[in-house]
């Protein structure tokens, strides 16, 4: 997510991270890493940032909708600085780009995904399709190829008003434009996604090369 962040924040915009835990994406460490968040937040306030956001999907959907806004109140009530959920900015991403029927493209297990698939039908989406590498180490998510995601984004693609690629360690970014001009439908990725919802926050906007999401800001 770190790398993602530096290519698309735009001029004036800094980026500041602090770390959690998490080596294998499975449910018992999602929701350990969750536990972690309050203190990564109070870090992050003492550099005197102007938005906070929980960077992880599957950690921020984990239990549901209730549960991610309620994440997302306990780190701005600790911290006084409004704060984004990646799962959040992704419903929000979504709706702006006027997607209902969405493909989703993930590199979990199918337990994780079926969690996914319950938190966008609870937001009123329509998942079409959603389909996942089966990675749970988070080294092999980050050095999935190119090529693969390409390939893997294709199949999820057809018949939906936009294309979802789930996770913020998937090195999908720089794809975003060939999959928007191959699949002539918007592509909304977890960082982006997330980018996004911080730069509304900050009203700064006009961001381009990296989607219609962040263009239309």
């Amino acid at each position: 997510m770190e790398p993602d962040f530096y290519g698309m924040a735009p001029e004036g915009v800094t980026v500041h991270s602090a770390r959690i835990l998490l080596e294998r994406v499975t449910l018992e460490e999602l929701e350990a890493m969750s536990l972690e968040a309050l203190r990564a937040g109070a870090l992050l306030a003492t550099a005197g940032v102007d938005v906070l956001v929980y960077g992880c999907t599957s950690g921020s959907l984990l239990k549901g909708v209730e549960w991610e806004e309620r994440l997302v109140s306990r780190i701005e009530e600790e911290t006084g600085i409004p704060t984004v959920s990646t799962a959040g900015a992704v419903v929000e991403g979504l709706r702006s780009l006027g997607i209902r029927r969405v493909g989703v493209a993930t590199p979990y297990t199918d337990d994780i995904n079926q969690l996914e698939r319950r938190f966008l039908e609870a937001h009123g989406f329509d998942v079409g399709a959603i389909q996942g590498l089966q990675l749970v180490d988070n080294h092999d998510i980050a050095d999935v190829a190119p090529e693969r995601i390409l390939g893997f984004v294709d199949e999820v693609g057809g018949g939906c008003d936009g294309v979802f690629i789930s996770c913020t360690n998937l090195p999908a970014v720089p794809l975003i434009g060939r999959l928007e001009s191959r699949l002539r439908r918007p592509i909304v990725t977890s960082n982006q996604a997330s980018m996004w919802a911080c730069l509304r926050a900050l009203g700064v906007g006009g961001v381009e090369g990296h989607g219609r999401l962040l263009s239309q800001l």
